[in-house]
């Protein structure tokens, strides 16, 4: 299960509304031509309204005896294949108390099966050279893998066995397994997270009591506690047979031999109870809800959730419209009235559409240097509001989202998993894998009259829950009083004991123990890409690909936040961040229009090394948009207005990012590692004194000092040929130059003798563990990429010694790893995990024994025969879409390598011995020589903590 971001709108996976940011078809746009002419006027937009364009996914759809729907779709661009098998469950279908069973069973699912052992399932993929995961929602749950086209009837069969034979291998260890595995989860994404409650409360008011969305999908922990195996075989008895599912197949497939596989292998599958669509139920209110939620938190929330229909609701397209309008993006009206006015560091609206019902959420975060209490940007929420009703519908509120829906089509046909979750989604809530014409049409036929319609029917004077999260002990700050007290969760004992379901065999006409054998992976190329280089200097490197009409081209300016002043760290991306600002011909707001009606998007970022300009848009669009983007990078207005605004935003979220564990964690280490003297030993963005110290002046200055081309490079990838691309790019050409030198440091790479360190994190129901040392810089084919290799088994996959041992038997985590990262000047080896707070000594002498266990007997013959098919059947997904068709260009131009290196380590990893790499571990996996770095409650850790033998100190993180 994935946290959504406090970002963006979110949409349901029901529709194609998930896929979005996306390119409208014909739309025009007429910019001023500053570039060629030098006019300063501003010119106004002219966009015609246009109607959404789509073209259908071709599949084969068939039903087998047993119930299962299977979906296939054969796209021969590549060779892999996606699987994706989608339950018609989730945590809607749980009873009250017994919350988190659908997600607890997305866990139990990769716990072996009655052919496949424990923990077999992760094995099988990685060792294939694929990828898998599942997800869990509150209306299905889904399980997906990508592999090599070549190991398609070994991913069937697995999936097979698990549908139909899980049971027998379900033991009460297993059991108890992952209910801690899911404990940590929660633990570590809901309770340890600044906000993680959020959507928990909101629920809980929002929806009657046994509402199947008055809970959150991944449940409470005293359900977890409550419940026993017999619950959870009874759950899946009920709801996962294959009736109840989709299984969709997508990629290099033959159609035939696909469709015999799946007969072999599910057919014998026995049909479940049938499964009964759920009753909508829209909540309803009769007065505002007002609850307050002190947490450990720097910046008030304040989040207002209206209830409104249910996903495919007629109405629902037009309140996507309504969302946009109010707070989608610099053009909404709660960014002009709360963002641009420094009042909040974000704000933003969602219609989040789910199958039963949808919420349609205003979402503000305060800014506390100008906001004296959430009550007042509650009132900016309803004159905002006041405000959409007398401004009206405008001609771009409509196009906008019309063009971000069918951009978002376009890209999800980028790869075949994008086009596989369409279909899946589709074909389990319509009925039809194959609905994106119609989803487009519902679009296109929103009126303006239809959003004002929905505004008044919905929002306008209605109900709503009002939910002010706050610091600990300032509920003053709450946007009003709490009116509404949360009920209480009075469970009834269970009277009837539940019973283990009975287990009908089935019968199959072959041996389903037998594990299928796979034809030879293809041999993989990279793909060939052209180059160039302008007069003054500028290195480029381009793919054309035709399979979506898409083009995207990035610049990267080496040199970045190493190239910040000391005193005046985060100077890169203050400056980055004002890039994404006003220019000199246009507002912020206007060029944030003008590329939404394209669909199109340019952004500029600081970090690591570099600062990164990226551009992405529909070919046919690339003209305007690239003229945009000479606009902002070469006439920047650097207004004092925008600069403070930036400012104050930039120290807003700094100081809520430091309530944020994990960004603790980054920042203890880095501090021990390389020092606060050290520019390497500071936060990418800077802190609290630095940020304050900087001015205007410094970002014109760093401006017209380090963005230039002397050490810049391009890389294109989409929908045009080099010639096309170098004409669109041409006045990057004429871009001047200015010397400048890129910085190189000294560091102190000794650790005579590790030490444990503390940062205190108050409360903490988690542990953020790091165990760490200096390493080897990067390199493409010596000790660094070869350390990479000895680490696989170690802790660089799921099925890992250090995951196993942490998650998979103690249970202490939801997830422990180890790499070793290299940069062109720093490198550092990293043990890190996020662990239960009282498990947080025994979680470190286990991390200590595992590596010093590896450190002195190394990889196995096994592991090792192991990574070498893992890495070496990999290379089928490393190429599928233009984003990583730009990656593997970066990495050329950023490291200096050539298009031979992938081949080169491949010849590496296949001539490769144990004793090779397990000597290079033993010369760095020394624990003693190693620091170990915990952010938790000081005040309980420092005593436990002493029987490890290690000196201890508080320290306190860069602010």
């Amino acid at each position: 299960m994935e946290m959504k971001k406090l970002t963006g709108i979110v949409h349901s996976s029901l529709t194609l509304s998930t896929y979005k940011k996306a390119f409208a078809l014909t739309t025009t746009l007429t910019l001023c031509l500053v570039f060629v002419n030098g006019c300063t006027q501003q010119n106004s937009i002219v966009a015609a309204p246009v109607a959404l364009q789509g073209e259908s996914i071709k599949h084969y759809k068939y039903v087998l005896e047993n119930g299962l729907t299977v979906v296939l779709h054969e796209d021969n661009s590549d060779p892999l294949v996606n699987v994706n098998v989608t339950y018609h469950v989730g945590s809607a279908r749980e009873q009250i108390g017994r919350s988190g069973f659908a997600h607890f069973f997305e866990h139990m699912m990769f716990q072996g099966s009655q052919n496949v052992d424990d923990e077999e399932h992760f094995k099988i993929i990685t060792e294939a050279g694929g990828n898998l995961n599942g997800t869990t929602n509150s209306d299905r749950t889904n399980y997906f893998q990508t592999v090599p086209a070549n190991q398609l009837e070994k991913v069937l069969w697995l999936e097979a066995d698990r549908m139909g034979f899980l049971l027998p291998a379900v033991t009460q260890k297993k059991f108890e397994n992952q209910r801690e595995t899911v404990k940590n989860e929660r633990a570590q994404r809901v309770d340890n997270q600044p906000y993680g409650l959020r959507n928990e409360r909101t629920a809980q008011a929002l929806y009657p009591t046994g509402h199947p969305y008055s809970w959150s999908t991944i449940g409470y922990v005293e359900d977890l506690d409550r419940v026993g195996l017999n619950d959870l075989k009874a759950f899946f008895k009920r709801w996962y047979g294959p009736n109840n599912a989709v299984l969709t197949i997508g990629g290099d497939i033959d159609i035939a031999q696909a469709k015999a596989w799946v007969d072999r292998y599910f057919s014998p599958i026995l049909r479940g109870p049938d499964a009964i669509d759920a009753a909508k139920q829209p909540a309803t209110l009769d007065y505002t809800r007002y609850i307050t939620l002190q947490d450990n938190v720097h910046l008030p929330l304040l989040q207002v959730t209206y209830p409104t229909v249910y996903a495919n609701h007629q109405d629902e397209a037009a309140l996507d419209v309504l969302a946009s309008i109010l707070g989608e993006g610099k053009t909404s009206l709660l960014h002009k009235n709360m963002v641009k006015e420094g009042l909040a560091v974000q704000a933003f609206a969602a219609h989040l559409c789910q199958e039963l019902a949808c919420e349609f959420t205003l979402l503000s975060l305060a800014n506390p240097q100008n906001v004296r209490d959430l009550k007042s940007l509650n009132e900016i929420i309803h004159d905002s509001l006041t405000e959409f009703e007398e401004r009206g519908v405008q001609d771009d509120d409509l196009q906008r989202v019309k063009s971000d829906i069918e951009t978002g089509y376009i890209y999800a046909l980028q790869s075949v998993e994008g086009k596989v979750n369409i279909m899946a989604s589709s074909q389990t809530f319509k009925g039809e894998p194959d609905t994106v014409k119609s989803e487009l049409a519902r679009y296109n036929a929103v009126t303006k009259q239809d959003v004002m319609r929905v505004y008044k029917q919905y929002i306008k004077g209605k109900p709503a829950v009002v939910l002010s999260i706050v610091p600990q002990g300032q509920a003053q700050l709450a946007a009003s009083e709490q009116n509404f007290v949360l009920p209480k969760r009075n469970i009834e004992p269970t009277q009837a004991v539940i019973l283990a379901p009975e287990i009908v065999a089935t019968v199959d006409t072959f041996d389903r123990s037998i594990t299928p054998t796979a034809d030879a992976n293809r041999a993989i190329s990279v793909p060939d890409f052209w180059e160039y280089s302008f007069p003054n200097g500028i290195e480029i490197l381009g793919i054309e690909t035709s399979e979506t009409p898409t083009f995207s081209l990035s610049l990267s300016l080496e040199g970045g936040v190493l190239l910040d002043p000391i005193d005046k760290t985060g100077l890169a991306s203050l400056t980055a961040a004002l890039m994404n600002e006003s220019t000199l011909n246009y507002s912020a707001e206007e060029v944030a229009n003008q590329l939404s009606l394209l669909g199109s998007s340019i952004s500029f970022s600081a970090g690591g090394r570099y600062i990164n300009v990226y551009v992405d848009t529909l070919s046919k669009n690339a003209v305007p948009t690239l003229d945009l983007l000479r606009e902002k990078l070469f006439r920047p207005a650097f207004t004092q207005a925008d600069f403070d605004l930036i400012k104050s935003r930039t120290l807003g979220a700094m100081q809520q990012s430091l309530r944020n564990p994990s960004v603790l964690a980054s920042r203890g280490r880095n501090l021990l590692l390389y020092s606060n003297e050290s520019r390497l030993g500071l936060p990418d963005d800077g802190t609290m004194l630095s940020i304050q110290a900087i001015t205007l002046d410094d970002v014109k200055q760093f401006y017209d000092d380090y963005i230039r081309p002397n050490h810049a490079t391009m890389v294109a990838v989409g929908d045009m040929n080099k010639a096309q691309t170098l004409q669109l790019s041409a006045f990057l050409s004429s871009w001047e130059g200015k010397n400048y030198e890129l910085p190189s440091f000294t560091i102190d790479t000794t650790i005579s003798k590790g030490k444990l360190y503390i940062v205190d994190n108050p409360s903490s129901v988690q542990s953020v563990i790091n165990i760490f040392r200096h390493a080897p810089v990067f390199d493409a084919f010596e000790e660094h990429f070869k350390l990479t290799l000895a680490n696989f088994p170690l802790g660089g996959m799921f099925n890992s010694r250090i995951n196993l041992n942490l998650r998979e038997d103690k249970g202490f985590t939801y997830g422990a790893r180890s790499a070793f990262v290299g940069g062109k000047q720093t490198g550092q080896f990293i043990a890190s995990a996020d662990v239960s707070s009282q498990f947080t000594r025994q979680s470190i002498e286990e991390f200590i024994t595992e590596i010093d266990t590896f450190n002195a007997s190394g990889m196995t013959a096994q592991e090792l025969g192991f990574l070498k098919n893992a890495y070496s059947q990999s290379d089928a997904l490393k190429y599928e879409t233009p984003r990583q068709k730009a990656g593997f260009l970066v990495r050329l131009l950023s490291l200096g390598l050539n298009k031979e290196y992938p081949a080169q380590q491949q010849a590496i990893i296949q001539n490769i011995n144990a004793e090779q790499l397990n000597a290079l571990a033993n010369k760095w996996l020394d624990t003693d020589k190693m620091h170990i770095l915990v952010v938790g409650d000081a005040a309980t850790l420092v005593e436990s903590l002493r029987p490890l033998g290690r000196d201890i100190e508080i320290i306190d993180v860069p602010e």
